[in-house]
């Protein structure tokens, strides 16, 4: 059975996408408190897309770059605000 590859292109387009996904965060205020309730929605979302993924050789990668964009994400105002 040969082994299967991803183009170079294919394989930058989900690093941008796992990059985006991580710096996704679901933000909910509660009246004057802001940033009450932080919960990292799209790293949540990115771990289990790496994980179900066919091209299992870069998982490792991946999951480094949904870490670093949840953590510089975490300080930037980036995400969905919901408030109540």
């Amino acid at each position: 059975m040969p082994k299967q590859t991803e183009s170079d292109s294919a394989f930058l387009a989900k690093l941008v996408l796992f990059f985006i996904l991580g710096s996704l965060w679901l933000r909910v205020e509660i009246g004057n408190e802001p940033s009450a309730y932080v919960i990292p929605l799209g790293f949540l979302l990115g771990l289990y897309f790496a994980h179900h993924e066919h091209f299992q050789i870069d998982r490792k990668i991946e999951y480094l770059v949904l870490f670093m964009a949840s953590i510089i994400s975490f300080f930037l105002p980036i995400g969905l605000v919901l408030p109540t």
